[in-house]
């Protein structure tokens, strides 16, 4: 139980932020996240519904952490900053 706890704090915010990287597209990346996490609870590998939360409340910081990152490209890209 808890590397699957320690899994779930750390991998669906480093997920969305590898995702968007790659595509540069936040939907995109949250999308293929919460695909990935939706199947393997369909698989059983989650165990409770705590983990559920705990990935839940990663995805949405790995979110924060890229609207920020997303900002700072979009604005350098432009030559704001």
């Amino acid at each position: 139980m808890g590397t699957k706890i320690l899994m779930a704090i750390f991998l669906p915010a480093l997920l969305v932020i590898l995702f968007t990287r790659i595509t540069y597209s936040r939907t995109i990346a949250m999308l293929l996240t919460i695909a990935l996490i939706a199947g393997s609870s369909y698989k059983g590998y989650t165990g409770s519904w705590y983990v559920i939360i705990v990935d839940a409340a990663s995805l949405t910081f790995g979110l924060w952490y890229v609207n920020r990152y997303m900002k700072k490209y979009t604005e350098k890209q432009r030559g704001i900053a």
